[in-house]
């Protein structure tokens, strides 16, 4: 272990980590909703940095000798429930569907900022690369949720 760091701290960056995971997996089936290729780029261009989420977060865990979740947990069932629903109701309540999960992240992050549990370290990396890129996506969806919605 390369810092002091309690359980508490490890399961508050797995359950970043999980959400990461389920933010990839979720992005990978909203993708095959779409035929529009601005908007395939666009999903799969923020889909690529969750995967980079994941890889950092992996590494925090990794780096203070955690053991990094593997799997998405239940917010991987539900967020395939929820895209495999929205496509029914059209392509932009998918990408509607994608902005709460990303809004769900930025939440998620807000609370590992003002947990004192967290290592330092891991809060630096929170609040300078992953919550600014989880901001990023909701306009990015946006401007996505604009263009499918003429």
């Amino acid at each position: 272990m390369n810092a002091t760091v309690s359980e508490t701290d490890l399961d508050a960056l797995n359950a970043l980590l999980r959400g990461e995971i389920a933010a990839v997996e979720t992005y990978t089936q909203a993708i095959r909703k779409f035929e529009n290729e601005q908007v395939i780029a666009e999903l799969q261009a923020v889909r690529d940095e969750h995967s980079r989420a994941v890889r950092i977060l992996r590494d925090q865990i990794a780096w203070f000798g955690g053991t990094p979740a593997h799997h998405s947990g239940v917010w991987g069932t539900v967020a395939a429930v929820v895209i495999g629903t929205a496509k029914v109701l059209g392509p932009a309540t998918v990408l509607a569907a994608l902005r709460q999960g990303e809004e769900h992240g930025l939440a998620k992050y807000d609370d590992a900022l003002a947990n004192e549990n967290v290592h330092p370290d891991s809060l630096l990396v929170i609040r300078t690369e992953l919550l600014p890129a989880c901001a990023v996506h909701v306009s990015r969806l946006d401007a996505l949720i604009d263009v499918v919605g003429r």
